[in-house]
């Protein structure tokens, strides 16, 4: 339930703290990757070399790096979580939480995190019980927030009672629980189309576009972390992904990327057509490269195989296809003829006359329509949030 998984651990000023290390460990066995994110009070109790060497990942502390001016920035590091788990959660950092107060690393990583969080509190049990503490984690939970109960026992006072954090063993099951649950996906095929196509001209040039295969990427990673099995068909990109429930194919052309779909199509649940692919391509590709002689080159284009329709016409009953339509002028209208030329189930709408919107961003704004013509429009986000909310209007459409 862990593999792939990335976890980023909190560690605040508790004597729990030592806990954090067999935490990590755990965690790190699990198949999750962890990235350790601790308070100046937590150092008193723990190392961050103990943890840094647990996690394999430097810990983080401050804002800064060193004297140069770089930093950690908390915005990317709630980004990058599929999980934050502040363990142990002392009552400081409770009281911290809930009044937005922002003062040292972890709090702003805590303000910043768009991903689950969870919190596993540790203090002594007059502290746990007062009535701060417990109006601080009503608030929490309010916001959304999973709260991990501590348990009853001795504690660090010599006082009996409940306040102990709760045992990583414990905590650990817990994060997976949560993930089981979340598998809306799981037994489902899916095929990812992502990135463009180049279309040879000669040995070193080609018709491409300006696809960075960002969005199909997440989409992939997104589907995977609903369960799903995990096809990705991307064509040259920069863009990586070690999650282990997507298996990616790299091809080059329109007709490389058309072949390797109509094999995988039919035992396909899903299929998410997120690349730009190359509507045309030289009708010739010469084997030398072409010398620059004259003013004028001309190249003779021929359309290339259309992914969509051949899926569109391969689908049976029970199959969702989603398609793409990046348009820069009437675009509803293109997006809606797109979607029912092609036999999609959904469309995703993206227009290049959208600010931060398109290729070579780290945003976009979307529309999903679908065949009734219902339109859900979402505000300008991160790609990988966007991802999913493309995958829950999927799980929506998939268990409808």
């Amino acid at each position: 339930m862990f593999q792939g998984k990335k976890i980023l651990l909190g560690v605040t000023g508790s004597i729990a703290a030592y806990k954090a290390a067999v935490l990590t460990r755990l965690l790190v066995k699990a198949g999750a990757e962890v990235k350790v994110v601790m308070t100046s009070a937590a150092k008193e109790f723990i190392t961050p070399l103990t943890l840094s060497t647990l996690s394999k990942n430097p810990v983080l502390t401050e804002f800064l790096k060193d004297e140069t001016g770089q930093w950690n920035n908390h915005v990317e590091l709630g980004l990058w979580a599929d999980a934050l788990l502040i363990a142990p959660a002392s009552a400081n950092s409770l009281a911290k939480m809930a009044n937005g107060v922002c003062d040292n690393l972890l709090s702003a990583v805590y303000l910043s995190a768009r991903c689950p969080v969870f919190l596993a509190p540790a203090m002594d049990l007059d502290m746990l019980a007062h009535g701060s503490t417990q109006s601080n984690a009503k608030k929490i939970t309010s916001f959304g927030n999973h709260f991990i109960d501590p348990g009853y026992g001795e504690l660090a006072s010599g006082l009996i009672g409940t306040g102990r954090m709760a045992e990583p063993e414990e905590i650990v099951a817990h994060l997976e629980s949560f993930f089981k649950n979340n598998q809306k996906l799981k037994g489902k095929t899916v095929l990812v189309t992502a990135g463009p196509t180049h279309e040879a001209i000669d040995p070193v040039r080609f018709i491409g576009n300006h696809s960075s295969g960002k969005m199909g990427f997440a989409i992939a990673e997104s589907l995977a972390n609903c369960g799903a099995d995990v096809n990705l068909i991307t064509g040259p990109t920069a863009q990586h992904t070690s999650h282990p429930g997507v298996r990616i194919t790299r091809v080059v052309s329109a007709e490389d990327m058309h072949s390797a779909c109509v094999e995988l199509f039919p035992t396909t649940d899903i299929a998410v057509l997120a690349a730009a692919v190359a509507d045309y391509k030289p009708t010739v590709t010469v084997d030398q490269k072409i010398k620059k002689k004259d003013d004028t080159l001309l190249l003779e284009l021929t359309k290339t195989h259309d992914i969509a329709a051949s899926l569109g016409k391969l689908k049976h009953n029970g199959q969702v296809v989603v398609g793409f339509a990046l348009e820069t002028e009437h675009e509803q209208a293109n997006a809606v003829k797109k979607l029912e030329t092609k036999n999609f189930d959904l469309i995703v709408l993206n227009s290049l006359n959208d600010s931060g919107a398109g290729f070579g961003h780290d945003t976009n704004k979307i529309s999903i329509i679908d065949r009734q013509q219902n339109i859900r429009s979402f505000e300008l986000k991160n790609k990988k949030e966007v991802a999913n909310d493309i995958v829950s209007v999927i799980i929506e459409k998939v268990h409808a």
